[in-house]
C-alpha cells in the first residue's frame, strides 16, 4: 500500500484534492450550523480511548464549520456497545442525514449500519477503523499494520541494546472486535516473530479496556515474577493498565511498554520513565480529510485518494514513534501539546532531565 510521506517530522498534507469551497467561512457552534446545507453524522466508537473526544471530535467539527458553516453535525458515542451504536445510527438516518461518517465499535456488525444508510442513498466514510466488505464511499485511518510494527521494532531494538535480545515479553492487544486491532497485531507479530524475543503470553482486550488489560497482566506479572522484559500494549489505554498492574505488584524497575495514540497521560508516563514509547497519528490530518471528504460528497465532488483498499477510495496516513528523545519534534512541533501541557509540577523535573522546556 502507498502511503502519505511528510516533508520533515509533521505530517500535513491531505490526500484529498478539495474544490468548491468558495464562499464557506470559518464559524458555526459545536453541534454545526442550522443544517440548510446539509447533515453530516458523526459516530465514534468509544470514549475509554480519551482521543475521540479529545481531539477526533474538535478537530473534524472545526473542519466541517469552516468548509460548510451551514452544515449541521449529529455527533454520537457509543460507549463501546455496538448495540448502541445501531441505535445511534438509526436515529440518524431517521433525521436525513446526507452523509454519515462511521468509526465502528464492531466492524461486522457496522456491515448493517452501512447497507441501510446505502438503502437510503446516504453515502458512509468509515472512519479510523475499516469495515471490511462494506459498500464505502471512503476510508481514511492511520496505516494500522505499519503502527503495529513500529511498536514491535521499538520493543525489539530497545530490548537488543540493553542485551536482552531474547528476552520475555508479554503483548497485549487491542479489542478483538475492532478490523484495526488485527492489523496492529498482524504488524507487530510480523516484527516480533521474525526476533529472538519469547512471547510468555498474550491477550486481546475485550473493548480495548484499560482495566480489564490491568486485571490480566496482574496475573501475568504473578504468574511470570521477575522474568517480563517488556509488554508490547496496542495502545496508550491498555499501556497505562499494564503499567498500573506492574506498580500495583512492587515491580519499581519496569519493563519496556509500548502505546499509541500520544495520549497525554502517556506523554507524561514516557517522560517519567514508566512507559518506553506511543505511536503519534495525525488525527488532525484525519479528521480534516473525513470531514472535507463529506463535503464533497453531498456537493457532487470527486474523491481523490491516495490508494484503494477492496476498491474504496483510501487515505492512510504514516505514524511517527514517539520516545522520550522526540517528543519535541514531534507532539509539542506539531502543537499536538504545549510544553506547559506535558510538564505539570508532577513532571518538571523530568521534563527537565529531558530537555523537554
Amino acid at each position: 500500500m502507498r502511503i502519505l510521506k511528510d516533508a520533515g517530522v509533521r505530517i500535513a498534507a491531505l490526500a484529498l484534492i478539495v474544490t468548491a469551497l468558495v464562499g464557506c467561512a470559518a464559524n458555526g457552534a459545536e453541534a454545526g450550523g442550522s443544517g440548510d446545507a446539509g447533515r453530516v453524522a458523526f459516530m465514534l466508537p468509544e470514549a475509554k480511548t480519551t482521543r475521540y473526544e479529545s481531539a477526533d471530535r474538535p478537530y473534524f467539527e472545526e473542519r466541517l464549520s469552516q468548509v460548510c458553516p451551514d452544515c449541521e453535525l449529529i455527533y454520537s458515542n457509543a460507549d463501546g456497545d455496538a448495540s448502541k451504536q445501531q441505535q445511534q445510527a438509526e436515529s440518524a438516518l431517521a433525521q436525513n442525514i446526507d452523509v454519515l461518517v462511521l468509526d465502528p465499535v464492531d466492524a461486522s456488525a457496522a456491515l448493517s449500519i452501512v447497507a441501510a444508510a446505502n438503502a437510503r442513498g446516504v453515502p458512509v466514510i468509515a472512519y479510523d477503523r475499516e469495515i471490511p466488505g462494506a459498500d464505502l464511499a471512503y476510508f481514511v485511518s492511520s496505516d494500522s499494520e505499519a503502527v503495529g510494527a513500529l511498536q514491535a521494532e521499538a520493543l525489539v531494538s530497545s530490548l537488543t541494546a540493553a542485551g536482552k535480545p531474547d528476552g520475555n515479553i508479554l503483548m497485549v492487544n487491542g479489542s478483538p472486535t475492532d478490523s484495526n486491532a488485527s492489523d496492529f497485531k498482524k504488524g507487530a507479530h510480523r516484527v516480533i516473530d521474525a526476533s529472538e524475543l519469547n512471547i510468555i503470553g498474550e491477550y486481546d482486550s475485550p473493548d480495548w479496556s484499560p482495566d480489564k488489560a490491568q486485571e490480566w497482566a496482574a496475573g501475568q506479572v504473578v504468574l511470570h515474577d521477575g522474568l517480563i522484559d517488556g509488554i508490547y500494549a496496542a495502545n496508550d489505554g491498555t499501556a497505562g493498565g499494564a503499567i498500573a498492574a506492574l506498580k500495583a505488584a512492587g515491580i519499581t524497575e519496569l519493563p519496556l511498554v509500548t502505546g499509541q495514540d500520544a495520549e497525554l497521560t502517556a506523554i507524561q508516563r514516557i517522560v517519567a520513565g514508566d512507559q518506553y514509547m506511543t505511536v503519534y497519528k495525525a488525527i488532525s490530518t484525519q479528521a480534516y480529510a473525513a470531514a472535507d471528504a463529506a463535503f464533497q460528497l453531498m456537493t457532487g465532488g470527486t474523491i481523490t485518494a491516495d490508494t484503494e483498499i477492496d476498491g474504496v477510495p483510501s487515505t492512510l496516513l504514516e505514524p511517527i514513534a514517539v520516545t522520550k528523545d522526540n517528543i519535541m519534534e514531534t507532539v509539542v512541533a506539531d502543537g499536538f501539546y504545549t510544553v506547559q501541557q506535558i510538564c505539570t509540577d508532577q513532571y518538571a523535573a523530568a521534563c527537565v532531565a529531558a530537555g523537554i522546556e
